[in-house]
């Protein structure tokens, strides 16, 4: 097996004081040596132009690998040609294809747009056909939110985008290691090789996991909401549990050979350090 990788996630920010938080975050978290940082959409597709921008100097000041995130709200096919333009021009050569969520939110009702695509599978097949490009997708250990629990027809969407060219798949954040088990045995058994990396949320702000859990159709196990519940007042009991939870779910992954662990860091360091110091992955090159 290839050695596991670790990969940090930020989003673009919104102010030149973001800015700086993200920069301080990156500077802090070269210390685990990430394989590859990733940049995201805000929701509804609203800060594409910040996510072509960032990516672009992150790849420029960390030479680090840079995975952009392409999404369809929003955009025609010839728009989404135009940024995948951009990012080959920048040096970018990974893109995480998803459809994203409506412009109202993931409960909203999907709205096209003319001259655009509906499903993530479009965008896979377009970056492909553009060359120079991995793609990769999302995978959804609790299953996608719009295949109501129906882990089969995961497993079908899936395949269909590794067979398009996806080479690789993070989850979004999940808290039992046992709902990723499930997922790649069961992708196995269909004869996939697609290795899928797991999304871990250090929680470090009730408010934000329930916000979290909402957008991404995550479900919260009864005894994780009931601990932050009762900590929910006391904000340095509810980072230490975070850490302390995240910690032992990479633990379990790790035993189970998962192939990559990327940490959702809501553009803070302390959190994704410590758990990565925990688990022994600080100081790797």
């Amino acid at each position: 097996m290839e050695r596991m990788t670790v990969s940090v996630e930020f989003f673009p920010p919104k102010d030149d004081a973001g800015e700086a938080r993200l920069w301080e975050a990156s500077t802090a978290l070269e210390s685990i040596s990430p394989d590859f940082i990733s940049v995201t959409y805000g929701a509804g597709g609203s800060t594409r132009d910040r996510t072509v921008q960032i990516t672009k100097e992150i790849t420029k000041r960390t030479g680090r690998s840079t995975v952009a995130h392409l999404t369809c709200v929003g955009s025609t096919k010839d728009e989404l040609i135009e940024i995948l333009g951009q990012y080959k021009s920048a040096g970018i050569k990974s893109i995480l294809a998803l459809r994203g969520d409506p412009v109202g939110g993931p409960a909203a009702k999907w709205v096209s747009k003319p001259g655009g695509f509906d499903h993530a599978d479009q965008l896979v097949e377009l970056a492909m056909g553009q060359g120079g490009f991995e793609v990769g997708v999302a995978a959804f250990p609790d299953g996608h939110p719009a295949s109501d629990g129906n882990l089969t027809k995961d497993i079908d969407v899936l395949l269909s985008k590794e067979q398009l060219g996806a080479t690789f798949a993070t989850t979004q954040f999940f808290f039992e290691s046992s709902k990723w088990e499930t997922l790649v045995s069961e992708l196995a058994k269909r004869g996939s090789a697609l290795p899928i990396i797991a999304g871990i949320l250090p929680i470090t702000n009730v408010k934000q996991l329930q916000r979290m859990a909402e957008l991404g159709g995550t479900a919260i196990p009864v005894q994780v909401s009931k601990l932050f519940n009762e900590i929910a007042d006391d904000p340095e009991a509810v980072k230490r549990a975070g850490i302390e939870l995240a910690t032992n779910l990479c633990n379990e992954l790790i035993d189970l050979k998962v192939p990559g662990l990327h940490f959702y860091t809501m553009n803070s360091s302390p959190a994704t350090l410590e758990i990565c110091t925990n688990l022994g992955l600080t100081n790797r090159e």
